[in-house]
């Protein structure tokens, strides 16, 4: 009779399993044969520079990408250019590949397991405890940012990824120094979009002089040299094309939600260089901040807010599924509210949170433009910083009372 009911129970999860995976392959099939139920948006700037550089053609012609947008179901009468360097095609080419449809939700399918990778890391990384790491993927995937995204079919979730296998590397070289190649190779990532991170160049470059960690400046040129090769078997022009297009056509119609921007608007639209003027307060920032805490620096503790200045005073960009880039800051908070929850400094911090989320919601709601979220990032690091000083303050009245912060986990 046992065996009778594990038979049963066998056949029964059998049928559960091909019903499921029948349902599941018939909405498949409909998303792949309805690009209505989820219109391409962003996504397709990466499909159509991919398809041109497969077919030696120029990435950054605007007439060129513009048909095979419309082709692949973006409603628009002018191109979405691809502004990324030529060593990004390294993750975008294989789209080109694909038919468009197929390609946006395997693009959308590897984006959510990365901020579901990145999500899970961070939690650990910033010391929250394992059994509350569902606490991490839900605030991960509930953050505005992750969503906007998600929704646009955006790379940025892609430059997250290299910042946190950076810190799962730079992890392991505390027990090995050759992993400092793996931490700087995992940097090629992270410069998809190199002025959203600038000041992580700026680290990396100080640690290599002043501590001889040459180890990952050497990671990075070799992947970079890489990812560089990879478009020019099919399009030898691309770096040609890409300088031609910032040169000659840069973005200055943008209204990024930037400083930079704010002093175009004050000084004429017309002066694009004003863009990266707060990038020289930046990094007169990052020079006091480095000094105060240069030895020893740890990127594991300190990448997180190199991060989230490098985005508020970026020269431009930061879009609102930019702003994914401070999830490393946002999840050092909340794990370090949760862990000190019975001061009001604590709660202060996470009431901030859900207010700055809770504002990209309305903002988003209201579809007013990307440039209104301006203050979103500012308000993210004046958090940070209001939760380093509650710190510094308690630790200062009360040294004994103050736990210290949970130890850096070792992920295996």
């Amino acid at each position: 009779m046992l065996k009778f009911c594990m038979r049963m129970r066998t056949l029964l999860l059998f049928v559960v399993l091909v019903c499921t995976a029948t349902v599941f392959a018939g909405q498949v099939r409909q998303l792949l044969a309805d690009p209505n139920i989820w219109p391409p948006d962003d996504f397709v700037e990466y499909w159509a520079a991919a398809r041109l550089t497969l077919n030696g053609q120029n990435p950054y012609d605007a007439s060129l990408l513009l048909p095979l947008q419309q082709f692949a179901g973006r409603e628009t009468d002018e191109a979405i250019m691809m502004w990324n360097p030529p060593w990004s095609f390294a993750v975008v080419l294989p789209l080109g590949w694909l038919p468009p449809r197929l390609a946006q939700l395997l693009w959308l399918l590897g984006h959510v397991f990365i901020m579901g990778f990145c999500a899970d890391r961070l939690w650990r990384l910033s010391g929250g405890p394992l059994r509350f790491r569902w606490i991490g993927w839900i605030s991960g995937f509930l953050f505005l940012p992750t969503i906007f995204a998600l929704s646009s079919g955006q790379i940025t979730p892609v430059l997250l990824f290299g910042g946190v296998l950076f810190l799962l590397c730079w992890q392991k070289a505390a027990g090995d120094r050759r992993w400092e190649y793996a931490a700087g190779a995992a940097t090629v990532l992270v410069a998809i979009k190199p002025h959203l991170a600038y000041l992580l160049w700026v680290g990396l470059a100080v640690d290599a002089v002043l501590y001889r960690r040459w180890r990952v400046i050497v990671g990075g040129a070799a992947a970079g040299l890489i990812c560089t090769a990879v478009p020019l078997v099919t399009n030898p022009y691309v770096w040609h094309q890409y300088v031609a297009a910032m040169t000659q056509r840069p973005p200055s119609q943008w209204l990024s939600p930037t400083l930079g921007t704010v002093l175009r608007l004050i000084f004429g639209p017309e002066h694009f260089r004003l863009q990266f003027v707060p990038m020289l307060a930046g990094l007169l920032i990052f020079a006091g901040y480095r000094y105060r805490y240069c030895d020893p620096w740890n990127w594991l503790e300190q990448l997180p807010v190199v991060l989230l200045l490098s985005l508020v005073t970026a020269p431009y960009g930061a879009w609102p599924f930019d702003m994914v880039l401070v999830l490393p800051a946002v999840m050092v908070l909340m794990v370090r509210s949760l862990d000190r929850w019975a001061y009001a400094s604590s709660r202060w911090v996470m009431a901030g949170l859900l207010v700055v989320n809770g504002g990209c919601l309305v903002l988003n709601l209201l579809k007013i433009g990307s440039f209104w979220f301006l203050w979103v990032s500012p308000a993210i690091l004046l958090l940070y910083v209001f939760g380093r000083y509650g710190d510094h303050n308690r630790a200062k009245c009360h040294p004994h009372a103050l736990p210290s912060p949970a130890p850096l986990a070792v992920i295996p």
